[in-house]
C-alpha cells in the first residue's frame, strides 16, 4: 500500500499561525519591550490574513479539513477579533503589570484553533481544533495572577469547558458507534442510506452536541459560566472571548447540523427552537438588573447568541448567511464597546474599574469616548442607522420566510427590552452628574493609538455597514452558499 503524502495548501494558513505562534515564544524571550512582540502577533495576523485570501478552495486529509468560502468568511472574523484585541491589550496589561510576551502567542493559538473548527469536515477535527483555542483561553482568561477574580474565572472556565467537552466526546463515539465513520458527509449519507433518522441513539448524539455546542456560545441554559468568566478575564481577554469563540461554535453548529445532521433537521430545529427564545429571556431579562458593565455585556452576549441561533434554525442558506452577517457585525459593535470600558480601567483598583456608575457624566468629562459608547449602545439596541439594526433586520426577515413568525416575535419584544439597559449607559453618560474621583479630561488626550484606533475602525463599521450593509451581506450570502 503506496503512502500518499497529504496537500498542504490547505492548511497553510494555520500553519502558518501556529508556527509563527512558537517562533514568537522563542523570539520574545530576547525580547524586553512587548510592545515589539505584540507588533510581530499582528505583522503574522496580517499575513495569515493574506493566506486565507490566496488559498484555493480544496479539502485535504482525506476530506477531515475542508477551505471554502464559509470557513474563510469565518476566518476573517477571527483574524480581525484577535487583531483587535491585541492591539487594546498592551496598555491594559501594563496598567496592571502583567506585561507577558506568552499573552500575545496564546492569543495566536487560541486564534488558529478556531480557523480549525471552520474549516473541520470531521468531527475528530473539530475537537481539535475546539480544544486548541479552548486551553488558550483558559490560561487568557486567568492571565492577571494577581487577581482573585481572574484565577476564579480561569478555573470556572476550565471546569465546565472540560464538561462540555466531555458531552462532545460522548455525541461523537455515539455517532462513530451507529455509523463507524466521523466525516460530516459521509456521516448525513450513512444516517439516509441506514434508516438510522429514527433512532433513539442518534438524536442522544444530537443531544450531545446541542450541550456542547450551546456551552461554547453561551446559549441558556449552558451559559452560566459566561457572566463570572467574563467579569473576572482581563478586559481585552473579555473582548476577544465575546466574539472569536462564539463565533466558532456557530461556524461549527451551521456544519454539523446542516450537513452530518442535515436529513434530522426536525428535531434539531425543536430542540434549538426553546434553547434560542430561553438564550433571549435569560440574557435580556437578567441583563436589566447588573450593575457591573462586564457583567452587563456578558448576559448581553447571551442575548445576542439566542438572535443568532435564529439565523441556523432557519436551517437554509439564506438564514445562515444572515447569522454570518450578524456575527461579524456584533464582533465590531462588541469590541468597541469593550475598548471604551478599558480607556475607563486607567487610574482605577480593579474592584470598582468596571462599575455601571463610572459612565455618570462621562460626556462632560470625555466626549468623545461617550459619543462613541453611544453608537456601540445604539447598535447593540438596534436602533437604525447602525449596523445592529440592519443586522437583526435581515435576520428577523429570513425567519419570518422560513416560517418562524413566533420566534422573531419574541426576539422583537426581548430586543425592546434590551434597550433599557443599553441605553441606561447613555442616560449615565449624558443626563447624570459625574462621581468625584473621576479621571480628568485632559487623560483622553493620552490614550494609546492602538486603543484609538480599534475605536476608529470599529464606530467606522458600525456606522458605515448600518448605511450600505449590501456589500457585507452579499459576501455573506456568496459564503453560504455550500449549504
Amino acid at each position: 500500500m503506496n503512502f500518499q503524502f497529504p496537500d498542504l495548501t490547505p492548511v497553510l494558513p494555520e500553519a502558518f499561525l501556529v508556527l509563527g505562534a512558537l517562533l514568537l515564544l522563542l523570539i520574545d524571550l530576547s525580547i524586553k519591550n512587548k510592545n515589539a512582540t505584540a507588533f510581530i502577533s499582528l505583522v503574522l495576523l496580517m499575513v495569515t490574513g493574506f493566506t486565507v485570501y490566496s488559498t484555493p478552495s480544496g479539502v485535504t486529509f482525506g476530506g477531515m479539513f475542508s477551505v471554502d468560502a464559509y470557513s474563510s468568511f469565518f476566518k476573517y472574523i477571527f483574524i480581525l477579533s484577535a487583531a483587535m484585541a491585541i492591539l487594546v491589550s498592551g496598555r491594559y496589561l501594563r496598567w496592571r503589570n502583567e506585561e507577558h510576551g506568552e499573552y500575545y502567542t496564546l492569543i495566536l493559538l487560541s486564534t488558529a484553533g478556531m480557523m480549525i473548527m471552520a474549516s473541520a469536515a470531521d468531527l475528530i477535527t473539530i475537537y481539535l481544533g475546539l480544544e486548541l483555542m479552548a486551553l488558550s483561553t483558559y490560561v487568557l482568561a486567568g492571565f492577571i495572577r494577581g487577581e482573585v477574580k481572574s484565577n476564579e474565572s480561569a478555573l470556572k472556565y476550565f471546569l465546565l469547558g472540560a464538561f462540555s467537552s466531555a458531552f462532545l466526546l460522548y455525541g461523537i463515539s455515539l455517532i462513530y458507534g451507529l455509523t463507524g465513520i466521523t466525516r460530516l458527509n459521509l456521516v448525513a449519507s450513512a444516517i439516509s442510506e441506514s434508516g438510522l433518522v429514527d433512532n433513539p441513539v442518534l438524536f442522544m448524539a444530537l443531544l450531545m452536541f446541542v450541550v456542547a455546542f450551546g456551552f461554547k456560545v453561551a446559549a441558556a441554559p449552558f451559559h452560566m459560566w459566561a457572566p463570572d468568566v467574563y467579569e473576572g478575564a482581563p478586559t481585552p481577554v473579555t473582548a476577544f472571548m465575546s466574539v472569536g469563540p462564539k463565533a466558532a461554535g456557530f461556524a461549527v453548529m451551521a456544519r454539523v447540523f446542516l450537513v452530518a445532521l442535515h436529513s434530522l433537521q426536525a428535531d434539531w430545529t425543536t430542540v434549538l427552537v426553546p434553547i434560542a427564545i430561553l438564550t433571549m429571556a435569560v440574557g435580556n431579562i437578567i441583563a436589566l438588573s447588573q450593575q457591573n458593565i462586564k457583567r452587563m455585556l456578558a448576559y448581553s452576549s447571551i442575548a445576542h447568541a439566542g438572535y443568532a441561533l435564529i439565523g441556523l434554525i432557519t436551517g437554509t442558506s439564506a438564514g445562515i448567511s444572515a447569522m454570518m452577517n450578524y456575527l461579524i457585525i456584533y464582533a465590531f459593535m462588541n469590541i468597541g464597546a469593550f475598548s471604551i470600558v478599558i480607556i475607563l480601567d486607567k487610574g482605577r483598583v480593579p474592584a470598582s474599574s468596571d462599575r455601571l456608575d463610572n459612565f455618570k457624566g462621562l460626556a462632560k468629562t470625555h466626549p468623545v469616548p461617550a459619543f462613541l459608547m453611544l453608537i456601540f449602545m445604539f447598535s447593540l439596541t438596534g436602533i437604525p442607522p447602525t449596523a445592529g439594526f440592519m443586522g437583526k433586520f435581515y435576520l428577523f426577515m429570513n425567519a419570518v420566510e422560513a416560517g418562524y413568525t413566533f420566534v422573531v416575535l419574541a426576539a422583537v419584544f426581548f430586543s425592546v427590552i434590551s434597550a433599557y439597559f443599553y441605553l441606561r449607559v447613555v442616560k449615565f453618560m449624558y443626563m447624570e452628574e459625574p462621581e468625584e474621583g473621576e479621571i480628568p479630561a485632559a487623560s483622553m488626550s493620552t490614550a494609546p493609538v492602538s486603543i484609538t484606533i480599534v475605536l476608529a475602525v470599529t464606530a467606522l463599521a458600525v456606522l458605515l455597514i448600518g448605511v450600505y450593509p449590501e456589500a457585507l451581506l452579499a459576501m455573506a450570502k456568496n459564503s453560504a452558499l455550500i449549504f
